[in-house]
């Protein structure tokens, strides 16, 4: 499939690949529609909570108005 984008959409890119760049070992994005910028824990982990859900006191960040989902292919 060949996708034509706009220089809005190619900007966009463009900021994520450089975020990319310098983006911390210690963060880590998860989505559930909303991102949340979250920490790793002590040895670099995804930390889960009690029910084996992400542990949401690990949350450092949201970011609002990008459309994401959680769901895998």
């Amino acid at each position: 499939m060949n996708i034509e984008l706009t220089e809005e959409e190619k900007k966009a890119m463009r900021v994520l690949k450089r975020a990319a760049k310098i983006w911390p070992d210690s963060l880590w994005l998860f989505t559930n529609g909303t991102i949340c910028i979250m920490r790793k824990g002590e040895n670099g982990e995804h930390v889960t909570n009690r029910f084996g859900g992400m542990d949401q006191d690990y949350i450092v960040e949201t970011i609002e108005g990008i459309g994401s989902d959680g769901g895998d292919w």
